[in-house]
């Protein structure tokens, strides 16, 4: 079962209608209505909320859905890409300082297109990085 069946049967099991569910824990109709949809999930919060809310117990509505413990197993390697991220950037800025060191012995245009290059691969990085998290 998908966290989005388990969230919908919890929540007409105990009677209320998204929009009171919404009110309750303080989110649009709309967030629960993509919940309910497997369009979005809620953060752990939201699902503790609406455990307490609906009386069921957080096993069954983490441990019933594998896609949800899919989703929270990506969300925490949050944590190892932000190192990643920042690993690249140091060695970035790194790099251009060694070259900036090394310069009075370079051509200028080998030291200024050597920094462009790299600040443009850094941007890149970065940017391709905070895409593939959404």
């Amino acid at each position: 079962m998908t966290i989005g069946e388990l969230l919908r049967e919890a929540r007409l099991q105990s009677g209320m209608t998204q929009e009171g569910v919404a009110e309750a824990i303080g989110v649009s109709r709309q967030s629960v209505s993509n919940w309910e949809n497997d369009k979005t999930y809620p953060d752990v919060i939201n699902i503790i909320r609406l455990s307490d809310l609906y009386q069921v117990s957080l096993d069954v509505l983490l441990k019933g859905s594998e896609d949800y413990m899919g989703h929270l197993d990506e969300s925490t390697d949050i944590v190892k890409s932000n190192r990643n991220l920042i690993r690249t950037i140091v060695f970035g800025v790194l790099l251009i300082v060694l070259i900036l060191f090394i310069s009075p012995w370079l051509a200028l245009q080998f030291v200024l297109s050597s920094i462009f290059i790299i600040t443009l691969a850094l941007v890149g990085i970065v940017y391709f990085e905070i895409i593939s998290r959404f």
